[in-house]
């Protein structure tokens, strides 16, 4: 009988966050969120001069942790979720956690896209959704090896998930979703007349 296995896994984590520590409040962190966006104006500022739709806080603040109580707890529920994310992994950590390098504020109206993208240098990335408007974007990821299979077939549009090029992933408030961060993915352009509001993040080595 012939063996067929799959190799070289690309591993997508999903959970709530309030599976693991303290529930972070939902309706507090959307108002942190917006406060934070409304008083951020280096962050307008680089959003209008980049051509970003909406608002991201990525390039203007660092201190999220210590702007908002909220912030300060979110950080400590994804520790634990990173800390579940890597054992799954089996990295071989030498003895060092993952700690958090980057957590931003993402706000994306009607229309408003994030093109396709990596997390250079750093090790998981991922996003928790604070706002998800019945219609918004799914969350897009795409198989790492594709720009290698120029000579391939498409796949059948009823192909198993884990053989497909790309993936959408629909998040529900206070998920969590985390994946290497050299994971390529985007997020679609949002078809809701309301707001998406997630809060993205980047963990390191070392």
């Amino acid at each position: 009988m012939a063996e067929i296995t799959s190799l070289f896994v690309t591993r997508l984590y999903r959970a709530q966050l309030s599976e693991l520590g303290k529930p972070v409040d939902a309706a507090e962190l959307e108002a942190s969120c917006l406060s934070i966006a409304e008083d951020d104006e280096a962050g307008q500022d680089w959003c209008e001069k980049n051509g970003y739709p909406g608002y991201t806080s990525y390039a203007s603040l660092t201190d999220l942790g210590w702007r908002s109580p909220i912030f300060a707890d979110l950080i400590k529920v994804l520790d634990k979720h990173v800390a579940a994310f890597a054992k799954d992994l089996e990295f071989d950590l030498d003895g060092k956690k993952l700690k958090l390098e980057d957590i931003w504020i993402n706000i994306l109206p009607e229309g408003g896209t994030h093109s396709s993208h990596i997390h250079p240098h750093s090790v998981i990335s991922g996003t928790t959704y604070v706002a998800m408007p019945t219609g918004t974007s799914a969350l897009k990821l795409e198989d790492p090896r594709l720009p290698m299979m120029m000579a391939a077939p498409t796949r059948k549009k009823d192909a198993r998930r884990k053989l497909r090029p790309f993936v959408y992933v629909a998040p529900e408030v206070g998920d969590v979703l985390m994946w290497e961060s050299w994971l390529r993915h985007e997020v679609p352009m949002n078809m809701a007349e309301d707001e998406r509001i997630s809060v993205s993040f980047n963990y390191r080595w070392g």
